[in-house]
């Protein structure tokens, strides 16, 4: 498998937390992501598909895995529920745990900056791109 011929998938921004949730995804516990259709949008990116593989790249730019979907689900941020959250592989127990570490990233100053809305803020009414997927290669 060339994983030059597959399109990218980043996860968080480059550093601690990018390698976090990278090493999760190589070590099964990260099965899920989550999004902001917002992104999509201002990028006038279509929404990803069942099926779709990208090359899952770390904080230095190497594509290290493929990953492909098997589920893309957009729903309000109110309704991400329990197994979602937990399948993310980022340690969290609850929804609620979940959704504080998710407002915290949505909220800071690199995604605000990325959407150009200074005072960009998530409330239930969010629409959230759940997407889950399998590991299918490593580099």
């Amino acid at each position: 498998m060339n994983l030059d011929d597959l399109p990218t998938v980043e996860f968080a921004f480059p550093g601690p937390l990018r390698d976090q949730l990278v090493a999760a995804i190589l070590s099964g516990a990260k099965t899920t992501t989550s999004g902001l259709v917002l992104e999509y949008e201002r990028e006038n990116e279509p929404l990803p598909k069942i099926g779709q593989q990208s090359a899952v790249v770390d904080s230095d730019g190497r594509r290290i895995a493929v990953i492909e979907l098997t589920e893309v689900r957009v729903i309000r941020l109110a309704d991400v529920d329990l197994q979602h959250a937990l399948d993310e592989g980022e340690g969290d127990t609850s929804v609620a745990e979940w959704r504080a570490g998710h407002e915290r990233f949505w909220h800071s100053a690199e995604v605000r900056e990325e959407l150009g809305d200074p005072d960009f803020t998530v409330d239930d009414d969010t629409q959230v791109l759940a997407q889950r997927f399998r590991l299918v290669h490593t580099a």
